[in-house]
């Protein structure tokens, strides 16, 4: 059995839209730092949030290289093939044989010759039927889901192996127990169906794996020739083969054969099939009722892994034209695998109203007003997020209009504190948002009431409110951001700095008034002007009594070598 659930996600592709949540339908994901991952024991395998995801961090396992250990091992591997084949592949019978035989399998058998041993059991069973519920187990997803989400419906599950598990059963009958069966198709439920019974389905791949082996190893496989002798083993299959279309299953239970109080009803999609067994109680039913059901609306053709961008339409077309009609069907089985399909219930917490209370305040929601239930989140309703947040599975960031509010606050915060004045004008030069500053700046008598409004200035048309309103209008054409220094508007400065926020819609501007710093910078400088004139003055009466002082001292000692140079002449006389 293989350890890996078959869905999960590769974390670092994951960006936090939450789209997988929204589109389970089980709800099978926990958010855990931003991320998605899936929750193996609650998960059904249905693929739908690998179809969803954006980013394709939903990804399924790869069983390739078990496939080709099997075949490295020496064993006789056989190819289960799903009838929805021909809606993907556009080769013949002999084609598709030649390619897969060409990948180094021993043969190739179709799926379709195990449905068609179901079809005659479930008709058989239903003939025996009075009256109650019958729910088709072909589809692992439909079986995975009752048990877990329906368990009161899984004994009303038919208690036969699916198409696949059968078949699978016919070809160890007949070529040995000791071969190996590969189950190819469309379904990534069937991974858990050859997970859980490995006794019978060795290895089950998609058809995307399939399509990237064949790239791999063969290329083109345009030059493979189909061999006119190559056939289905043991035969080809007949009106099993309209199990991949929604009804197929119930027209080869008509074909077999079911008495007239007998009840044949299709439904498909997990969401539809939920909805049908709302409220049912089976006990009750007064005929025989079989519900061919499947998880994939239009049936197997639009399974997960499909690998084909056909239009369903044309995909039906397809398996309906190709469909062999049997002379005649037997009442009785060659084989069926029989199964108990026992309940599994997922457990879940149960929270009393002031559990959800409490946490609802966590994420904002004080009132019943506050519960949006918008579903951005990806539950259906505030409280289901609630008890998500408890259960652990998710984050208080999912709640999209708790994290607005947030943004909001810090924003209005950081708005409401700048000293600067801010203002948003959109294109019809009305204001978005103005903080107190601005108000403060340009209000003048009026910034009382401007304050006192809830909105404050919200709806205010800028040129009633500014006298340099052209800029909002300049920006909001171009799209060019703007800067003007030392601005004049009524003797008084103010640095502006206009930019846009969106293109063409809104433009912001940050606006200092700047008036009492130049007139203090001016001040400054005629201080300094004044000081530096002071000081030269002085400089200058330091230099002149300098000067003064040197001539009295120059001439001084003038008159004293004078009178020295007399004496000596004396003295030499």
């Amino acid at each position: 059995m293989n350890n890996q659930h078959p869905v999960y996600t590769l974390i670092n592709e994951c960006h936090d839209c939450y789209r997988c949540v929204r589109e389970c339908p089980v709800k099978a994901i926990k958010i855990e730092n931003n991320h998605a991952s899936v929750i193996p024991e609650k998960c059904i395998s249905c693929g739908t949030c690998v179809k969803a995801c954006p980013t394709n961090a939903k990804c399924v396992r790869s069983d390739l290289e078990k496939v080709k250990n099997l075949l490295i091992s020496g064993k006789d591997v056989y190819v289960s093939l799903a009838p929805s084949w021909r809606s993907v592949f556009e080769n013949s019978a002999q084609k598709m044989i030649a390619i897969l035989k060409q990948l180094g399998f021993k043969d190739v058998s179709e799926t379709a010759i195990g449905a068609q041993e179901v079809s005659i059991k479930s008709a058989q069973l239903l003939n025996e039927t009075e009256s109650g519920l019958w729910i088709s187990s072909a589809c692992p997803v439909i079986v995975e889901y009752v048990r877990l989400y329906k368990p009161e419906f899984a004994k009303n599950i038919t208690p036969i192996g699916s198409p696949a598990k059968t078949h699978a059963r016919m070809l160890k009958n007949l070529y040995g127990n000791d071969i190996a069966v590969v189950f190819i198709g469309p379904c990534i439920g069937k991974k858990n169906e050859a997970d859980e019974n490995d006794d019978l389905i060795d290895v089950s791949i998609t058809f995307e794996e399939l399509k990237i082996w064949i790239t791999d190893k063969i290329g083109d496989i345009s030059q493979i020739k189909k061999e006119s002798y190559y056939e289905f083993v043991p035969y080809s299959a007949h009106e099993g083969t309209l199990y991949p279309i929604n009804g197929g299953m119930n027209q080869t239970i008509k074909k077999v054969g079911v008495k007239p109080n007998v009840q044949l009803m299709e439904v498909c999609g997990i969401s539809a099939f939920e909805k049908a067994l709302e409220n049912l109680d089976a006990d009750k039913l007064s005929a025989p009722i079989f519900v061919e059901a499947l998880a994939c609306e239009s049936g197997c053709i639009t399974g997960p892994c499909i690998a084909s961008n056909n239009a369903s339409i044309s995909s039906i077309s397809d398996i309906m034209q190709k469909v062999k009609v049997r002379d005649e069907i037997p009442i009785e089985p060659q084989l069926v695998v029989n199964c108990d399909y026992s309940p599994k219930k997922v457990e879940t917490s149960k929270y009393s109203l002031e559990e959800i209370t409490q946490t609802l305040k966590k994420i904002g929601k004080h009132t019943e007003e506050d519960e949006l239930n918008c579903g951005g989140c990806g539950y259906n309703s505030c409280r289901e997020l609630a008890a998500a947040l408890l259960d652990g599975v998710a984050e208080p960031s999912m709640c999209v209009s708790y994290m607005r509010k947030i943004a909001m606050r810090k924003a209005a915060a950081m708005l409401r504190c700048m000293p600067a004045a801010i203002v948003m004008v959109d294109n019809n030069m009305n204001i978005l948002e103005a903080n107190d500053s601005f108000m403060k700046m340009f209000t003048g008598d009026m910034y009382e009431i401007f304050k006192s409004r809830p909105d404050g200035m919200t709806g205010a048309a800028i040129d009633r409110v500014v006298e340099f309103s052209d800029i909002f209008r300049t920006i909001l054409k171009t799209g060019k951001d703007l800067h003007k220094e030392h601005y004049n508007v009524n003797d008084r400065l103010f640095d502006i700095n206009a930019f846009t926020i969106e293109p063409n819609e809104i433009v912001g501007a940050i606006i200092t008034d700047v008036t009492q710093t130049e007139t203090t910078r001016e001040k400054i400088s005629e201080k300094a002007k004044e000081v530096i004139s002071k000081n030269i003055s002085i400089v200058q009466e330091i230099a002149c009594l300098l000067g003064e002082h040197m001539v009295e001292t120059e001439t001084l000692l003038n008159s004293i070598a004078n009178d020295y140079d007399d004496k000596s002449d004396e003295d030499k006389k």
